[in-house]
Formats: structure tokens, C-alpha cells, sequence
């Protein structure tokens, strides 16, 4: 079980049992309060019980596949590209604020970044708004698209 939260527009935290990972997208960094500092840029790394593969979208923007017990979180906040969507292939729950990554990535569950309002309508969906969202397994994600908004 993990859980992903939001506090700010940019950033998204996973909270695995051993580790609280920070992704922020505005300033491309993972912050997992290692020794090392925070990570920058892409690269494959595993902290705790998350396998992470930072993926380059162009000049100074990285996108991040993470894998917790099988289940893949796409946190590529407003990234549109083609090339780069290919490249990240499958997520589960995918993080962003693009509709148009939602569609050709077709995910389980999407946690609305940006401009809630514009995606829902566009999607013709409503958004369920959480402090956090519980993940427990591949299992216990929906059958059909659901959105969802944190706060």
C-alpha cells in the first residue's frame, strides 16, 4: 500500500512505508531525504520500495515512471509530446493536467494536476476530491476512468 498526495501544484508526494518521496515537477527534483541531496534530471534510481525512471521531455523537463508493487504512477504534470508519452508506455494512475495524455495513455486513475475544471469537462467526468489517495494494489484501482482531485 502507498499513498499520493499534493500540497502544491507542482509537486507530488508518495508515501510508501519506508520512504516519503517528493516529486517536483517546477523545479525538476525528487526529494527522498537522502544523503546524496535531492536527484536531478533523468536516471533510473530505487528508493525504498519504489523503482523510479526519470525520463528526459526536452530541454530541463523530466517526466517519472514509478513502480510500487506493481502498479505504474506517470507523473508528467502538462507534457503532451507524442515521443515522450510513448516512452513513459504504460501508467496505471497517471499524474498530470493534460487531457490529451489521459487519452492516448489510457490510465485507470488520473490525479488532476493544473486546471481541474477544464479536465473533467472535457472528459465529461466528475472529479472526487481527497486529502490523500490510498493505493492498496493493481486490483483495487477502478475499472473505469476515474479522476481525482487533491487537496
Amino acid at each position: 500500500m502507498f499513498e499520493i498526495e499534493s500540497k502544491e501544484p507542482d509537486q507530488i508526494v508518495i508515501n510508501t512505508k519506508t520512504r516519503s518521496i517528493k516529486f517536483d515537477l517546477a523545479i525538476e527534483t525528487i526529494d527522498a531525504d537522502l544523503e546524496v541531496g535531492k536527484i536531478v534530471g533523468p536516471g533510473e534510481f530505487e528508493i525504498g520500495e519504489a523503482a523510479i525512471r526519470g525520463i528526459a521531455a526536452g530541454e530541463h523537463k523530466t517526466i517519472y515512471d514509478v513502480i510500487i508493487n506493481n502498479v505504474h504512477v506517470g507523473i508528467i504534470g502538462g507534457v503532451e509530446e507524442p515521443t515522450v508519452l510513448d516512452e513513459l508506455g504504460v501508467a496505471n494512475i497517471l499524474c498530470t493536467s493534460s487531457v490529451r495524455a489521459v487519452r492516448e495513455i489510457e490510465p485507470k486513475l488520473v490525479v488532476a494536476m493544473g486546471n481541474i475544471d477544464g479536465m473533467v469537462t472535457e472528459l465529461k467526468l466528475t472529479a472526487r476530491t481527497e486529502k490523500k489517495l490510498k493505493v492498496k494494489s493493481l486490483e483495487s484501482l477502478p475499472v473505469a476512468l476515474e479522476v481525482v482531485a487533491l487537496t
